[in-house]
């Protein structure tokens, strides 16, 4: 299989399900965003963190490859003739909501509480985690306007939000693992 094909050379890239539309579609920006947030947390995969951790991160991308399929189909070619759906994958679901919340609070149970807002930065490790989550923040601002034109499973949008909390909540975790100090910010005073 040839990784160029030449038929985006114009601007166009296709959907699932054939569909040609400009590349810079809300769509696109959407699933690209999603795209790129995978590649974020491949990086912070690759770093000296606790194993459950990782396998909570390769679960999540193996999501995020589904949730960016869904976002890639065009909902007018999302049922086959047969009346089969076009994606034969399993789609986000309310388990994969209720994983990320559970881990929060295992990961929340044994941090300090939160007293002021935390400015981003620790460490590297930490850095990307934070970075990972501004990025899942506009992946849920792509989507949230894809919705109001074409609306989506509610669970994607549910799921994305979910999921920048968590990369927040990991970071935090992430900060006291590596003993990387947290930086309140506290606004000065007039």
């Amino acid at each position: 299989m040839k990784i160029y094909t030449k038929t985006g050379d114009a601007g166009t890239t296709a959907l699932f399900g054939g569909t040609r539309v400009p590349k810079h579609n809300i769509r696109i920006e959407s699933y690209g965003t999603v795209d790129e947030l995978n590649s974020y947390l491949g990086l912070i995969r690759t770093q000296e963190i606790d194993p459950r951790s990782k396998e909570i991160l390769v679960h999540i991308q193996d999501r995020l490859f589904t949730l960016g399929a869904i976002l890639a189909t065009d909902p007018a070619k999302a049922t086959l003739k047969s009346g089969k759906e076009r994606l034969n994958i399993p789609k986000i679901d309310e388990e994969d909501i209720e994983l990320l919340e559970k881990e929060m609070d295992m990961m929340n149970d044994s941090l300090p509480p939160m007293t002021h807002f935390i400015l981003p930065g620790g460490n590297s490790t930490v850095s990307y985690c934070h970075i990972a989550r501004t990025v899942c923040r506009r992946a849920e601002r792509r989507t949230t306007l894809l919705n109001e034109n074409e609306p989506i499973d509610e669970k994607v949008l549910m799921y994305l939000n979910r999921l920048s909390d968590y990369l927040f909540v990991l970071a935090r975790k992430l900060s006291k693992d590596t003993n990387a100090e947290e930086t309140q910010w506290i606004p000065k005073k007039l």
